[in-house]
C-alpha cells in the first residue's frame, strides 16, 4: 500500500490514542491526538497511524485533510498528518509536534 495515495485527501481517523493519553507500553504521553485510518493495512501489518494536528483537545473521531506523510526511513511504518481543512503546517513545525515519537525514528516527510 502506498501511504502517498492519502496526500491532499480528506479522510476519517479513529482515534486511539487521544490527545494527554499515555502511552501502555513506552510511558509517554500525547501531545496531540493519535489514532488510524479503519480499514487500511500499513508496513506493520496494523492499520495506517495518522498524527492529528491542529485539534487542541482530545477527540474519539477526526476528519480532516491528509497533508503529508511521515516515512520512517528505519522502520516499515509510515504515518499521515491529517489536519482540519483549512490549516497548513510546514515541515519544520510538524517535526516539532511529532517529535514526542518520532525522535526515536529516522524519518523524511513527504509531501
Amino acid at each position: 500500500m502506498d501511504s502517498k495515495q492519502y496526500i491532499g485527501s480528506i479522510i476519517k481517523v479513529k482515534i486511539d490514542r487521544p490527545m494527554g493519553s499515555k502511552h501502555p507500553k513506552h510511558g509517554f504521553i500525547y501531545p496531540v491526538n493519535y489514532g488510524y485510518v479503519p480499514n487500511t493495512m500499513s508496513g506493520d501489518g496494523e492499520e495506517l497511524d495518522c498524527y492529528v494536528l491542529g485539534v487542541f483537545e482530545p477527540v474519539e473521531n477526526f476528519k480532516g485533510k491528509c497533508i503529508a506523510v511521515i516515512h520512517r526511513t528505519n522502520d516499515n511504518e509510515d504515518k499521515l498528518v491529517v489536519v482540519p481543512e483549512k490549516k497548513e503546517y510546514s515541515d519544520d513545525a510538524i517535526k516539532a509536534l511529532v517529535e514526542f515519537q518520532e525522535r526515536f525514528f529516522e524519518s523524511i516527510i513527504v509531501r
